[in-house]
């Protein structure tokens, strides 16, 4: 018997009783939906941080000063990195740009209202740098830095805060008690940490003068002019900023230096163990709708054993009753699989649109969902297949 007309078989004997072929092929739907549903979400939320990583600056660089240590014990964070190490990172080769900040928390008030927000020290490039745009207003200029402008720019989620319903282009914002005027506002990003919607930028000068006083850097950001030179600059930053804090060979650095493409790295191992853990609780619907499948087709060979005599009697090989009933449970496990799929898939997208979490189902959940779900069918009926088979001929023709 053919294997295209031992699937026709197959079929027509499942449907002859379609409530039990169906509640068999309900644990197989249950499982291949929460295995295709979970790698979308998977896939989803990887594709999300590497936006929101992206979405920091092109090429980025990120240095910032290092812990401190006594006895072993990390103490807090060195003050090491200063305005003349941003200078001196802007001569290496391969670096397009270079943005230090200061970064502080200070009290906002305007009118009425009072907001404690973090307001960051920033030169013109770090809005490129950092790839965000001004929806409205004007960014920061060289005269504005080196005049110490009382001048700020803030991001969407503080004006919706402090002015609702009004633009605070223009306006007298109260800072730590020092008035500033407020000449732009960025474009909005995205909720996220360290998302630039909560956060309020005075020019670099300003911050240290007016505000807070402090001299050191809490991070330097390089945009570099290709991704493909990222270990050589580090390389030479490492060893650059090394010789300007007279460091010995032996000491350790006094700064850290993390890259977009580290960031990424590191992300995408957090978002794939955490897909792989949810997909493997998923997966275990699969071993038990594979059971079930065993169990009724179980049930299958005891209530067909004189059909099975039957066949023998008439020249029916013992490997064909064996194609014939594993056949049956692939076909059970594979339209199963097929259902799964399709309710799986529909349930990412509904969480998409309605539950504001991104899914994205990728083309290999699906074939890895089918071919488990034909895995599985092969695996749970070949018992029930070869007991089947095994059976003696005569006795299965006296069987009542």
């Amino acid at each position: 018997m053919l294997i295209k007309e031992t699937a026709k078989s197959a079929w027509r004997s499942l449907a002859s009783n379609r409530l039990r072929t169906l509640l068999t092929m309900l644990g197989m739907i249950i499982g291949t939906a929460a295995v295709v549903a979970v790698l979308g979400i998977g896939e989803g939320a990887r594709s999300s941080v590497e936006g929101r990583i992206r979405s920091l600056g092109a090429n980025l660089l990120m240095v910032r000063p290092g812990s401190a240590s006594a006895s072993g014990v990390r103490s807090g964070t060195v003050k090491t990195l200063t305005e003349a190490d941003a200078e001196a990172l802007k001569a290496l080769d391969g670096v397009a740009a270079v943005a230090p900040e200061r970064s502080g928390s200070a009290q906002l008030r305007y009118m009425a209202s009072n907001l404690n927000a973090s307001v960051t020290g920033i030169t013109p490039a770090y809005l490129e740098v950092r790839s965000l745009a001004v929806a409205s207003g004007v960014g920061f200029s060289e005269l504005d830095e080196q005049q110490r402008a009382r001048v700020v720019i803030l991001g969407a989620n503080v004006v919706r805060q402090l002015y609702p319903g009004g633009s605070p282009l223009g306006t007298r914002l109260q800072i730590n008690g020092s008035a500033f005027r407020v000449v732009g506002v960025l474009a909005e990003k995205g909720s996220g940490m360290g998302s630039p919607d909560d956060g309020v930028f005075v020019p670099l000068s300003t911050h240290r003068s007016v505000l807070f006083g402090q001299d050191h850097l809490s991070t330097i950001s390089l945009q570099l002019a290709s991704e493909d030179r990222s270990e050589v600059v580090i390389a030479q930053l490492e060893q650059l900023l090394r010789l300007r804090h007279r460091l010995r060979a032996d000491q350790p650095s006094d700064f850290e230096v993390r890259s977009q493409a580290e960031m990424l790295a590191t992300m995408g191992q957090i978002t794939g163990t955490f897909t792989t853990l949810l997909g493997s609780v998923a997966a275990v619907s699969l071993i038990v709708g594979g059971i079930g499948i065993m169990n009724i087709m179980l049930v299958s060979v005891r209530e067909r054993t004189r059909e099975i005599g039957v066949r023998m009697a008439v020249g029916a090989r013992r490997k064909d009753i064996l194609r014939q009933f594993l056949v049956e449970a692939v076909v059970v496990s594979l339209a199963g699989g097929v259902a799964g799929v399709g309710l799986g898939y529909g349930a990412a997208v509904l969480l998409s649109r309605f539950g504001e979490w991104a899914t994205i189902v990728p083309p290999y959940a699906v074939g890895l969902a089918l071919g488990v779900s034909i895995l599985i069918g092969i695996t749970f009926g070949v018992g029930p297949a070869r007991r089947a088979a095994r059976l003696d001929p005569v006795e299965a023709l006296r069987f009542e």
